[in-house]
């Protein structure tokens, strides 16, 4: 059984339907990329799993467990934790309350404190910034730091939106191969990305969405080799 299986989702905004039976499985251990342009799908399907949107249809399963009437609080605690596009730091919270935001729901204080050791090693600029008011941090510390509140939770699947926006290329690469560290470490992770050339080299697997709909499914390296793909998302002729 798939760590996640999104199976036939139907989600609305209003009278806007936004996703049109998307099915998706993710193992665990994988990183899933989702491709797509603006206003595919992409951030919807994160919002569905993640609880802040309910799906009119179809379902969410997570270790075997049907998700879809959780809350987003209560799936923190399930183990499912989102970085959300634009990073949405505590900006009037300094730096270590932001990451202490994190654990809000963990009671071992001193697992916490281990987890705050792991994240400073994993970005050395939080350490040094610690004390700093979120608001006041650059784009890209901003970034290591939502991703790093993220994981404070502990998380057995990792949601991560569009984590390069913004960002200057030297730092897209750093972003990139800190998702690959932390995958190593044992987060399954599920990728929204439009620069789809990063996403695919650190993938296992991948989907691609159009209006709302999975019209390509494949391993990431079948994906880059795919004229469709190479055409609308890696800017191959």
């Amino acid at each position: 059984m798939a760590l996640l299986e999104v199976d036939n989702v139907h989600a609305y905004y209003g009278n806007i339907h936004a996703l049109n039976g998307v099915s998706i499985s993710v193992e665990e251990g994988e990183i899933v990329s989702l491709i797509g342009g603006n206003g595919a799908g992409k951030t919807t399907t994160l919002r569905s799993i993640s609880g802040l949107l309910v799906p009119r249809e179809g379902s969410i399963i997570f270790e075997g467990e049907d998700i879809s009437g959780y809350k987003a609080h209560e799936l923190v605690s399930k183990g499912i934790a989102m970085v959300p596009e634009g990073r949405g730091v505590f900006a009037k919270l300094t730096v270590l309350e932001n990451l202490e935001m994190g654990a809000y729901h963990r009671k071992d204080k001193d697992g916490i404190a281990e987890d705050l050791r792991e994240m400073y090693d994993l970005f050395p600029r939080l350490e040094e910034r610690k004390s700093q008011v979120a608001g006041t941090l650059s784009g890209g510390e901003q970034q290591m730091l939502a991703t790093a509140r993220a994981l404070m939770s502990r998380p057995k699947l990792l949601l991560m939106d569009e984590p390069s926006m913004g960002l200057a290329p030297v730092l897209v690469e750093a972003i990139f191969d800190t998702c690959t560290s932390i995958n190593l470490a044992g987060t399954t992770i599920l990728l929204v990305e439009q620069n789809a050339h990063m996403a695919l080299q650190i993938a296992n697997r991948g989907y691609v969405l159009q209006t709302g709909e999975i019209v390509l499914q494949d391993t990431a390296d079948n994906l880059q080799q795919n004229e469709m793909v190479q055409k609308a998302y890696l800017g191959i002729d």
